[in-house]
């Protein structure tokens, strides 16, 4: 389909409720009609992206739900388009935004218009993020996001709110810029910045070098990878649940995605050349900071610095250039969007009692909220991968993979699924268990309504996606073989040139 389609309505729905979200008086009624336009228009969107998936043939490796429409003449072209690997994030995106919609409903009472109209506006850009099948359009949509969070966390945040937002949108923005110097260079060497035709471009091995070099600046600092991932915490720690929640569940995910877009397909054996030190990267950021999250006295710290060591098993996957590798990396950046989603969640949810996340102010939750410590008991195993849950699937996939590519890289890596089952349980003990000898704790409530409307969705997702897990990886995996061959064809002499050296 040539023209505006399904995909355009999805991505520029959100900013229609934006305005209306803006037209609101500023008053309590203003603030309480903002948030029902919020959620009505999220909820538009996810079932507008469940259409998109109901038209999409997961037998096809190509692009479908084609539109194409010129912008600046014949050099950079409006063009959308969705495979096996974008469509789970446009799902997921769509998926969670209701959800922190009504996670914000009461958490949020200062400039209400303006907090909601980010969000909304954050999710036109991410799932542009996702659609665009040009360069400069992926472009505006993946750097677009940086203004709307750096609103949310400087606004909205905790204490040191600036401090944090800056030090997110200085990081992002060095990769950027560096990006913009390869995009600029792509066009130049291909005469176009359409992605479909970058893929079966032959770019020069020297050339190739750079431009992977420049995307992997931006793609490395967004997953985040050691050693650029310290802007993550402290964003993390001062961003308001919702922002915790986008933040871990899409933005992270979006730098996995650029090096399956971008890397593997256009810079093959600059992507083969730096494989090893993709490798090492992965496993220093799998163990270490697996060992510093053991460390946080800060719950969000500590599943801040988890999502960092999980993020290291997607890049380990991806370039292990196989089958399991990659599509374990792609299940995983979609069960990490759930589980992490509602690990944050669920420290909103004491936070809102209590206002502190101090771990040693908590303790014996189970004596009064059991319904809250038996849904924080499955998302921290899923976080483990316990076997039965979603992150199980991922782990065990992407390891499979890694071990195909090089034993000891696996084995380095499976050492952070026994550290990541440390602090992970070792957290949940400290704030479930033991004795209630806080005074404070005494007559903290349960999870109440609309707390259970949120979680629920993700527990169950939770649960489905680890004993069904061909619901995703049976949508990607024509898709994934076409990125396989992609970066594998043809490079059997850089292969051995790669082993002799």
């Amino acid at each position: 389909m040539f023209g505006f389609g399904i995909l355009s309505g999805l991505i520029f729905l959100p900013v229609l409720g934006t305005v209306l979200v803006l037209m609101q008086r500023e008053d309590a009624a203003g603030a309480r009609n903002a948030r029902w336009i919020a959620l009505w228009t999220t909820l538009i969107t996810f079932v507008l992206s469940l259409v998109a998936w109901a038209r999409f043939d997961i037998a096809k490796s190509g692009y479908q739900l084609l539109e194409r429409k010129a912008w600046f003449g014949d050099s950079i072209v409006y063009q959308l388009g969705v495979d096996g690997i974008s469509m789970p994030f446009v799902i997921l995106t769509a998926f969670l935004m209701p959800i922190c919609i009504i996670a914000s409903w009461s958490s949020i009472s200062t400039r209400v218009r303006e907090y909601f109209a980010c969000f909304l506006i954050l999710e036109t850009l991410m799932l542009g993020v996702f659609c665009a099948l040009d360069v400069v359009l992926f472009y505006l949509f993946f750097e677009g996001g940086l203004i709307p969070m750096f609103l949310i966390i400087g606004i909205w945040g905790g204490k040191r709110r600036i401090y944090a937002s800056f030090k997110f949108f200085l990081y992002t923005l060095l990769g950027s810029v560096l990006m913009l110097l390869a995009i600029m260079a792509i066009y130049w060497d291909a005469g176009t910045t359409d992605m479909v035709k970058l893929a079966s471009h032959k770019f020069g091995s020297n050339m190739q070098i750079w431009l992977w070099l420049a995307f992997f600046a931006s793609f490395a600092v967004k997953m985040p990878m050691w050693p650029v991932h310290t802007w993550l915490p402290d964003a993390h720690v001062e961003a308001p649940t919702a922002g915790s929640v986008i933040l871990a569940g899409i933005l992270l995910k979006m730098g996995g995605y650029g090096f399956l877009r971008f890397s593997l397909p256009m810079f093959p054996e600059a992507s083969h050349h730096f494989a090893d030190l993709v490798f090492w990267m992965s496993c220093i950021a799998i163990v270490y900071t697996s060992l510093v999250a053991l460390m946080q006295e800060d719950i969000k710290k500590l599943i801040a610095y988890s999502s960092v060591a999980h993020m290291g098993y997607v890049t380990m996957g991806i370039f292990s250039f196989n089958t399991p590798g990659v599509q374990g990396a792609v299940f995983q950046m979609v069960s990490h969007g759930l589980v992490s989603g509602a690990l944050f969640l669920c420290v909103g949810v004491i936070y809102d009692r209590m206002h502190t996340r101090e771990i040693a102010a908590y303790g014996g939750l189970v004596e009064k909220m059991p319904l809250y410590a038996l849904v924080f008991m499955l998302f921290t195993m899923a976080n483990v991968g316990l076997p039965g849950t979603s992150g199980f699937i991922g782990e065990f996939l992407t390891l499979t993979g890694a071990y195909k590519a090089s034993t000891w890289v696996a084995f380095v890596a499976t050492t952070g699924v026994i550290l990541s089952a440390a602090y992970a349980l070792w957290l949940f003990a400290r704030v479930v268990f033991g004795k209630m000898d806080k005074h404070a704790l005494e007559g903290i409530p349960d999870l109440d309504a609309r707390e259970i409307l949120i979680l629920a969705p993700l527990f169950l997702l939770t649960i489905y996606y680890g004993v069904q897990p061909g619901s995703i990886l049976d949508a990607c995996a024509a898709s994934v073989d076409l990125v396989i061959k992609q970066a594998t064809t043809g490079l059997a002499p850089v292969k051995a040139a790669l082993m002799l050296n």
